[in-house]
């Protein structure tokens, strides 16, 4: 029981130390572990939206709002990333700010198909 609560202690203080970690990392490479992290969960938010209202939609709806996130993702990766002859780079923060939005913008629209009905015409 002993080694148990141990174990439970050790993991509960390596998240806490992995939280305070990001408040104040060490070095750049700290920083762009913590910003993936708040990127991954971005992703995973914009994601769900995305599912969330395309359950809503009708057919013509499904296909604005594939078009629509077709074209936001060639907008943010023009936006948020470039390729040169030495790599490619992405900007995690304006990526991660960028998906933000998104997510919000595809919450407000299944917000609307909830309340008052579905606006095909704000998918654009």
């Amino acid at each position: 029981m002993k080694k148990f609560m141990l174990a439970v202690l050790l993991c509960a203080s390596g998240s806490a130390f992995a939280n305070s970690a990001c408040d104040t990392p060490r070095n750049d490479f700290d920083g762009l572990y913590c910003l993936n992290k708040v990127y991954q969960e971005a992703d995973k938010e914009l994601n769900d939206n995305y599912k969330k209202l395309a359950a809503r939609l009708d057919a013509n709806g499904k296909q604005s709002l594939k078009s629509s996130q077709l074209s936001w993702i060639s907008e943010r990766n023009q936006s948020c990333s470039k390729k040169d002859s030495s790599g490619f780079y992405v900007n995690l923060d304006c990526a991660t700010h960028t998906t933000i939005k998104r997510a919000q913008f595809l919450q407000d629209r299944y917000r609307e198909c909830t309340s008052s009905g579905c606006q095909n015409s704000k998918l654009q």
